[in-house]
């Protein structure tokens, strides 16, 4: 089983922060199908193939994910796109 282990720093107060996991959360719902509810500063994730969670620290977000075996030969390109919405959204 392959994972994603990512900490991305960001300087957003908490309430924008967690607006901003929450809009990835919500295309991720609609886009995907992933499945997502909150607890406490951390965004529990999940599908078919995928596992993970978002957590909302002071200063920075940590992903984290385990992938099944279909999207975990998909990888590279999947953490690439975490990268970059994380650069996008929190930088």
């Amino acid at each position: 089983m392959a994972s994603i282990d990512i900490q991305h720093p960001h300087s957003m107060n908490p309430a924008h922060a967690r607006q901003a996991v929450q809009d990835i959360a919500d295309k991720l719902a609609e886009r995907f199908g992933v499945e997502y509810r909150w607890n406490g500063d951390i965004l529990d994730f999940t599908r078919s193939g995928i596992e993970g969670r978002i957590a909302l620290l002071p200063e920075q977000l940590h992903v984290s994910a385990q992938l099944g075996f279909l999207f975990g030969a998909m990888k590279g390109p999947i953490e690439a796109e975490i990268r970059r919405v994380l650069e996008e959204r929190f930088s």
